[in-house]
């Protein structure tokens, strides 16, 4: 028989900036440490080992979202802004507007989008190499190609788009303590430059294009199939979290590559493999590295004891470097079949515009493969620090032309 213990103690600080700026030596730690850790500097709970991770991730009824998937404990303090319906919902409430975005942003829709998102990426590619051959990879390929076809697709004017990609630091930097200082300067950005604002007031009906996806979530409502009031809050989930979640994604892979010139070979010859070089980037360099869910029962986790209402941090990141699942996790691999990492967690809380980020990155890696012979880096590349979104500041790049 089995006994139940204590989880081991850790104080380590997954929200330490050197932690953040590298995090596979806390990775390590919280594999090793036991499957499930106490991290006393925050009174939450953690785990690292894939199996853990996957199994919290897929059985909502034990972990549940609707208490926050941040530090931040819902049972006990008021949201910072209303909780998304999808995100940090759980059944019921959250079956309805993920069925409505699940349609919306479906592989059957999304594939409908490819032959002129290929075309888009193709005129971006063509453009920046016309230009020069050495580029910041960040500003010229991953942050402006969602900028321009899903924020098109959404349905919002040109002008503006340049609130997203900080508004949606602010809201992952929400998932960690909301008293750090990446927490309160990104607060602080979108304030003063009313991001929010414009945001909330781009999520309203008549400032939507009539046939995108946001008029799309406004017709659900019409019909019944979503409230009025869960609308504007599903809009707001698709431009706060669904431009640099792919844009770090697009990063990621770019950085792979240009840093494995061996497997930007394999593509290059090869550019079916261009899903495959996305996913695995996003098990290599997990863009989401954490999200929380809250106990909602005594449990004992490998005769581990985690008490009712406790936070239980889920390291994605760590998850997906896990030995005990992946042979070399550690490498940069399109020989290896990336499929079932947790990057785009798992479940019925797994990422709704999951299909949208890998087209994304499949008609700009595309593209580039036909356009170009190398890729490498050229010069120093600078992390972004988040407290729980992995993505860079410059990535500069070099390529030569085929």
């Amino acid at each position: 028989m089995s006994t139940s213990s204590r989880a081991p103690v850790s104080d380590a600080d997954p929200y330490d900036l050197e932690i953040l700026a590298d995090p596979s030596t806390f990775h390590r730690h919280l594999r090793e440490t036991g499957p499930v850790v106490y991290l006393e500097r925050y009174g939450v709970y953690a785990m690292g080992r894939f199996d853990h991770v996957s199994a919290a991730l897929t059985d909502w009824q034990s972990y549940q979202s609707s208490a926050g998937v941040g530090i931040a404990n819902f049972r006990f303090e008021k949201p910072i802004r209303p909780p998304s319906p999808l995100l940090e919902a759980d059944p019921p409430r959250h079956d309805a507007p993920r069925l409505v975005l699940s349609k919306i942003l479906g592989a059957p829709a999304v594939q409908q989008l490819r032959a002129s998102w290929s075309i888009a990426a193709e005129s971006l590619v063509d453009e920046l190499l016309s230009d020069s051959t050495e580029f910041d990879g960040i500003d010229a390929l991953s942050n402006a190609l969602p900028l321009k076809i899903f924020a098109d697709e959404i349905g919002i004017p040109d002008t503006g788009r340049e609130h997203l990609l900080p508004l949606g630091d602010f809201v992952f930097n929400s998932v960690g303590p909301l008293d750090s200082a990446l927490m309160k300067a990104s607060a602080q950005k979108v304030h003063e430059a009313g991001s929010v604002e414009w945001t909330m007031a781009h999520c309203r009906r008549e400032n939507l294009t009539d046939n995108g996806f946001g008029a799309q979530v406004w017709s659900a409502a019409d019909r019944g199939d979503i409230t009025e009031q869960q609308a504007p809050i599903l809009v707001r989930s698709l431009l706060s979290a669904g431009f640099d979640t792919t844009a770090s994604g697009l990063a990621a892979v770019l950085y792979a590559l240009a840093s494995h010139p061996e497997q930007w070979m394999r593509l290059r010859d090869d550019p079916t493999r261009a899903r495959t070089a996305f996913d695995e980037a996003i098990r290599w360099d997990s863009p989401v590295q954490t999200f929380h869910r809250t106990a909602t029962r005594d449990m004992s986790i490998d005769g581990t004891d985690v008490p009712d209402g406790a936070k239980v941090l889920l390291s994605l990141g760590a998850a997906n470097h896990d030995p005990r699942r992946w042979d070399s996790p550690d490498s940069y691999d399109l020989t290896r079949d990336p499929s079932g990492h947790v990057g785009f967690g798992m479940g019925i809380h797994r990422c709704v515009g999951q299909h949208v980020a890998r087209l994304e990155a499949e008609v700009l890696l595309t593209a580039l493969a036909a356009r170009i012979s190398t890729i490498s880096l050229a010069g120093e590349t600078e992390r972004h620090l988040n407290n729980t979104m992995r993505s860079w500041k410059s990535l500069p790049l070099r390529v030569s032309l085929r």
